[in-house]
């Protein structure tokens, strides 16, 4: 059962072949003897009542879609009753009263929550061993990292424990780990899916998205995570139209645009001939290809790594000891209280991160550090903008090498050169999506697209005919 899609799962349940609790037992039985850590809360009693209620509403003939189906949750998502620690010690003990928006949507869909993923402690990571809970494992190769922060739900998709997953992405979150786990990976745009109950780490880049299989199923999942909030101040006012309304229309004359900057040195040979060979696929296709550039995207990292810290320190900030979250034993004082709650419970990427930020918005530094960072940031959104009057979608890699080992990098800066190809995407705010497109190493090669604005139904259409020429979405890492 667990090879198949969500389509497949659905028609499934659909047609009786299983049941939504033999269905949910199963994707049990495999977390419990699974062996990457790829989970920090198992919620098994929690899961089988929903897919009771699941085969009640089957039987009834009163489903939908994803009625039924099982997911993995990142734990970065409020979920009422249940542990949501951000991947923190200082969350550890945070049982949330309230659902997040993406939360109520899934269990509206009558989805079945299997437990909450590991990942990388408030987001910050790109290995997934920032972990308070340690670090998730490479289901192709355990001793490889799965990418961050959502590793763990990277982990879970490609190793076939639950059937999708949740991730969140702020500077490549959703797409790099989706590319070194080899699986589907789509960043919406800014505002597409309520951030309310998610929690926030950089305000203006964090975006929730799906990690499934495939395009189909990535379709399938925003449907139901898509939509304006009106609890959500950053959310956009846009009609949720049916993501695989336009997945089989042929992309012939379709204009892709590959940036100079995106293979120039930096990025193993291996991965660019993966990339490049399903660029061709694409050609044979009948799309054509441009050479685009966008030449601020040299200033991405350092731009991210001003703007997210600045704003990470300013909503770390509410976890200070007092109201929930950890706390410090016997605090002498409110400073004391504040002090040793705040460094014994956030993890050294994180304090890093911390003080980044206080740093660079601190008096006679801000105009200094961040608001040439802001001003920086709207020169990398207009060379989209500029690449945009002339093709449909920009191609590239995700990541400039395949999982490396894990505790391999020990300096931050180096593990920063990860995301050097996603981040810009999240600065200007556009959608984003990481499919795979190979091997290299034996080990798996993702082919990121970048739309324009409101582009999503566009991306999964390029995607899913791209899926229905090749078969690297369908590969599978021996049992771990």
């Amino acid at each position: 059962m667990h090879t198949k899609t969500i389509a497949q799962l659905s028609q499934g349940l659909k047609d009786k072949e299983f049941s939504s609790v033999e269905l949910t037992q199963h994707y049990l039985n495999r977390i419990n003897q699974s062996q990457l850590n790829a989970f920090i809360t198992v919620t098994d009693d929690l899961a089988m009542k929903q897919a009771q209620a699941a085969d009640e509403k089957i039987a009834s003939n009163n489903a939908n879609i994803l009625t039924g189906i099982p997911y993995a949750h990142k734990d970065i998502f409020c979920t009422q009753g249940v542990k949501t620690s951000a991947g923190s010690k200082m969350l550890d003990n945070f049982i949330s009263p309230y659902d997040a928006t993406v939360s109520h949507q899934l269990n509206n869909a009558d989805l079945v929550m299997l437990g909450k993923s590991n990942m990388d402690e408030f987001a910050m990571g790109s290995s997934n061993e920032n972990s308070y809970y340690g670090s998730v494992k490479n289901p192709w190769d355990v001793t490889k990292i799965p990418g961050g922060s959502s590793g763990g739900s990277a982990a879970a998709v490609a190793a076939r424990l639950s059937a999708f997953a949740t991730g969140t992405d702020t500077g490549g979150s959703i797409r790099q780990p989706a590319s070194l786990c080899g699986i589907t990976g789509l960043k919406p745009t800014y505002g597409r899916v309520s951030r309310y109950g998610m929690i926030a780490y950089a305000s203006s880049l964090d975006q929730a998205g799906p990690m499934t299989q495939t395009a189909e199923d990535a379709a399938l999942v925003l449907n139901v995570m898509s939509g304006f909030d009106e609890k959500d101040s950053t959310s956009a006012e846009q009609d949720v139209q049916d993501y695989t309304a336009n997945l089989n229309d042929s992309i012939k004359g379709l204009t892709i645009g590959l940036p100079k900057e995106f293979f120039s040195e930096g990025l193993d040979n291996e991965v660019a001939d993966n990339v490049m060979a399903a660029v061709k696929e694409f050609e044979a296709m009948g799309a054509t290809v441009k050479e685009v550039s966008l030449p601020n995207s040299a200033y991405a990292i350092p731009t991210y790594y001003i703007v997210a810290p600045c704003e990470c320190s300013s909503n770390l900030s509410r976890l200070d000891g007092v109201r929930y979250g950890y706390r410090c034993e016997e605090p002498k004082d409110l400073e004391d209280l504040y002090l040793r709650s705040r460094s014994e419970a956030f993890g050294e990427e994180v304090k890093r991160r911390i003080m980044i930020g206080a740093y660079a918005l601190s008096a006679g530094y801000y105009d200094a550090f961040y608001l040439k960072a802001q001003k920086t940031r709207h020169l990398i959104s207009d060379d989209f903008k500029k690449a945009f009057e002339n093709v449909d979608v920009i191609m590239g890699p995700v990541s400039p090498t395949t999982a490396f080992d894990l505790g391999s990098v020990k300096d931050p800066v180096s593990m920063y050169l990860a995301d050097i190809y996603t981040l810009s995407a999240n600065l200007a705010g556009l959608p984003g999506m990481s499919i795979p497109a190979g091997f290299a190493q034996n080990l798996p090669v993702g082919l990121q697209l970048i739309g324009n604005y409101w582009s999503e139904s566009k991306l999964l259409n390029i995607a899913h005919q791209f899926q229905q020429q090749t078969d690297w979405h369908q590969k599978m890492p021996q049992e771990n």
